[in-house]
């Protein structure tokens, strides 16, 4: 029976020791919303003394769901660590957010860690989100566990689960205990029972559970052989010979860590039945550090670094997996240590890379690094010093990001991040109070520094600040925290589409802008004619004046003049671009004219020949590539049909899953991250980029232009 390390109430400061002289393992728990991962949490750490009490989600008391939004939506919205002591082994438990919208913290946990507990509710389908989340395991090819959960729960079917969670993730998905009645495991390699009534006791199986045991044995002890390196055993097991039970957990062992097994373990975190067991499991079953390949490092130019490991003596290489913004402390960086050993008070380099698109400028500096700490919740407890594979956090980091890597100031190396997922669900915004502008920027940039699944865009031909979410639940989060933490409220304002104008054919146009009022006047006039430009041709400006009706020296400023109306438009308030202008006469007084006179001139003269020419309004178009199970492709192809969109193909991508590709307008997709999700029930991605311009049609550019 394991050691019990009681280190007091929640959120109690004693405890955890930094990974000096004992193992380490780094676990990612994953799962939907609903699968009860926070609640897992809590019930390992009752398990192994680190709380004495357990927290409810519902009373907002749990260890790692301490942010206020956490609390109030009773649902996690970011990575949190809570690390335990299990006999002699560290587990730092990484608490990631089962909702899409918060994907990126997800992939910053499986960053930071080295295995994963699958957690999976008795009581709930296997649905999509469920299986996009068993993806992103095997997208980064993690080591992991399944845990059935809520088993005390009335609808709960442990029988149904683990066969759906079979056929939905392969055959190398297999129990290591079975449930007996609702208090008891049988072990089915260790063939004993544990039940938890009162405590954890052991025994013998019944005869039933005898029964029970021994077809279920026999599977699962061939799924590890099948796994075995030794070639002979499967032959020898099936002469009838006794295998070893060390050589069964060894076998089981590797291939956990390989990520080509993935046993099940039951637990109720309700009466902490299985808790003991998955905490064996994790320390005695799970990849250490060591085990787990190390991501690509490079020096600064981009030279592979070789030879680099989990080692404390080792060259000091770190990640910052998480940022976040403390009332009271300023920045704190969650960092995983994947080589040397971090100190308080050390200078560090910090290196932050490959973002650039999301807003976040490329810095390479030099920082020292403030206290150390081992975090459980919101509770940051001291430390000496932090060694390889150990997760600890860093006050005071003012440069560093979500992303960067930290290594030696002597030795400067660069870690590439992990795959970002892309914000596709924009939002345009404005300060409730026009004061706020400054309050709003700065706000924003320590969003964007935290959370890099966050883009701001200052869009330019709109003139919209625009910010790129991953959902409706992501923008709530992000506005709630501009709100709380940084005094700022804003106001959400209807998504302007940069739409552009060009002609629609040839035509003349003559520009007057004269006014005597006493004094010096303003006199200029020009004619212009204008046409069209292919696509791309940007703009064209010929002058073919002859005898000097305009003078030379006004020439230019015609030709400013319609620049700036193009900017400007000449019917809906677009910029105008594909056209050619031939400026071929005009007038001028050697008193009244002026380089302003004829620039007022030159725009008067675009606006009357754009007015007999006609005007076309151009719509950006992404090309859009949709990924979903195969069941929804119509109401996919349907939909996109329905946004004006010209399906380009269909291609099926395996494990009963197509990508659809089309041509959408942008204005038809502002909101297609919301649609997608409904339509295919959280099953479906997308990604966009974009394609072109095309032409409008006249009746949506009719409405758009009486809009205007």
């Amino acid at each position: 029976m394991a050691t019990r390390h009681q280190t007091g109430e929640q959120g109690d400061a004693g405890g955890v020791p930094p990974a000096d002289g004992v193992d380490v393992r780094n676990v990612a728990l994953v799962g939907p919303t609903s699968a009860g991962k926070t609640t897992l949490v809590e019930a390992l750490l009752v398990a192994s003394g680190t709380i004495h009490r357990a927290g409810r989600v519902e009373d907002g008391t749990t260890v790692t769901d301490h942010d206020e939004s956490e609390v109030r939506q009773q649902r996690s919205v970011g990575l949190a660590l809570a690390p335990l002591l299990y006999e002699q082994t560290k587990i730092n438990l990484l608490d990631t957010p089962g909702y899409a919208d918060f994907v990126g913290d997800l992939r910053a946990g499986l960053r930071g860690a080295d295995c994963a507990l699958f957690v999976v509710s008795t009581a709930e389908p296997i649905d999509g989100t469920t299986r996009l989340l068993w993806a992103e395991c095997e997208a980064v090819r993690m080591p992991r566990a399944v845990v059935l959960t809520k088993l005390d729960h009335p609808r709960s079917d442990y029988a149904g689960t683990l066969a759906a969670i079979r056929d939905g993730f392969g055959d190398k998905v297999l129990p290591l205990y079975l449930t007996s009645g609702t208090d008891s495991l049988v072990g089915l390699l260790s063939e004993r029972v544990y039940a938890y009534d009162g405590g954890r006791t052991e025994r013998d199986p019944s005869a039933d559970e005898a029964a029970l045991l021994e077809g279920a044995r026999g599977e699962l002890i061939e799924g590890i052989i099948e796994e075995s390196e030794d070639e002979s055993l499967m032959d020898r097991y099936l002469s009838g010979e006794h295998i070893e039970l060390k050589v069964l957990v060894d076998d089981l062992e590797r291939a956990v860590a390989r990520g080509s097994f993935h046993p099940v373990v039951p637990v109720c975190s309700a009466t902490g039945l299985g808790t003991q067991e998955l905490l064996e499991v994790i320390a005695g079953g799970f990849p250490a550090p060591s085990e787990h390949p190390l991501p690509e490092v490079t020096s600064l130019d981009g030279t592979p670094r070789e030879g680099i490991a989990a080692d404390p003596a080792g060259p000091l290489l770190a990640e910052v997996v998480k940022t976040t913004s403390d009332p009271y402390v300023g920045r704190v960086s969650l960092v995983r240590i994947f080589s040397g050993t971090l100190r308080p008070d050390a200078t560090v380099h910090v290196s932050g890379h490959f973002l650039a698109d999301r807003g976040h400028e490329e810095h390479d500096e030099d920082e020292r690094i403030g206290a150390l700490s081992c975090p459980l919740g919101k509770t940051q407890r001291p430390v000496a010093e932090a060694h390889a594979g150990d997760i600890v956090a860093i006050a005071k980091l003012s440069r560093a990001e979500t992303g960067d890597t930290l290594s030696a100031k002597d030795d400067p190396l660069l870690m590439r991040p992990w795959s970002m997922p892309e914000p596709l669900l924009p939002f345009a915004i404005v300060p409730s109070a026009k004061a706020d502008d400054d309050k709003l920027v700065q706000g924003l940039s320590r969003l964007v520094a935290e959370d890099p699944t966050l883009r701001v865009e200052n869009n330019g031909e709109t003139h919209q600040l625009v910010l790129w979410t991953m959902g409706e639940a992501h923008a709530d989060l992000v506005l709630d925290r501009l709100r709380t933490r940084h005094g700022v409220d804003v106001d959400t304002v209807g998504l302007r589409v940069p739409l552009r104008e060009t002609l629609a054919g040839k035509a003349s146009g003559r520009g007057r802008h004269v006014k005597q009022s006493g004094g010096h006047g303003q006199y200029a006039v020009c004619e212009i004619e204008v046409e069209p430009l292919p696509e791309g041709g940007g703009f064209e400006f010929v002058d073919k004046v002859v005898g000097g009706s305009v003078p030379r020296q006004y020439i230019p400023s015609v030709e400013k003049g319609v620049r700036a109306q193009m900017e400007r438009g000449t019917v809906a308030g677009y910029p105008m671009v594909d056209i050619k202008v031939t400026l071929y006469d005009g007038k001028a007084h050697s008193v009244d004219s002026s380089d302003m006179a004829f620039q007022t001139a030159g725009g008067l003269a675009l606006r009357e020949a754009a007015s007999a020419a006609g005007v076309n309004l151009l719509e950006p178009v992404d090309e859009l590539s949709v990924m979903v199970p195969d069941d929804y492709v119509g109401s996919v192809m349907g939909d996109l049909a329905g946004r004006r969109g010209r399906v380009l193909g269909t291609e099926a991508v395996g494990s009963g899953r197509t990508v659809v590709r089309a041509d959408v307008p942008q204005t038809e997709i502002v909101r297609y991250a919301i649609d997608l999700r409904a339509m295919s029930h959280g099953t479906g991605t997308f990604t966009r980029r974009y394609a072109r311009y095309e032409a409008m049609p006249q009746n949506l550019a009719a409405k758009v232009t009486a809009d205007g």
